[in-house]
C-alpha cells in the first residue's frame, strides 16, 4: 500500500534527484524508497549470537597488532 509523503529538500538537491532518477529510468518516489529500504535493511536490529565456534576463537589474534601501520608497510614494499 501506497502513502504520500511531504518532504522539505534544498531545491539543488530535487534537481540534481530528479536528473538522476531519468538518467537511471527510475521515478523520483522510487528512488527514494529505494535508498529508505536499504537504510532500514543495513541497520541491525538486534545481535546476532555468536557460534560457539567464534566465540573458541575470540582473543587468538593479538590485539596489539596495528593494522595500519602494517598495511602501510606492505603497500610502501609494494609499490616500492
Amino acid at each position: 500500500m501506497n502513502t504520500k509523503l511531504t518532504l522539505s529538500l534544498n531545491r539543488n538537491v530535487i534537481e540534481e534527484a530528479k536528473s538522476y532518477a531519468k538518467e537511471n529510468q527510475v521515478s523520483l518516489s522510487k528512488l527514494i524508497e529505494n535508498y529508505l529500504n536499504s537504510l532500514i535493511k543495513t541497520t541491525p536490529k538486534k545481535a546476532a549470537k555468536i557460534s560457539p565456534l567464534v566465540e573458541s576463537l575470540t582473543g587468538v589474534i593479538s590485539s596489539d597488532i596495528n593494522e595500519r601501520k602494517s598495511y602501510h608497510d606492505y603497500l610502501s614494499k609494494k609499490y616500492s
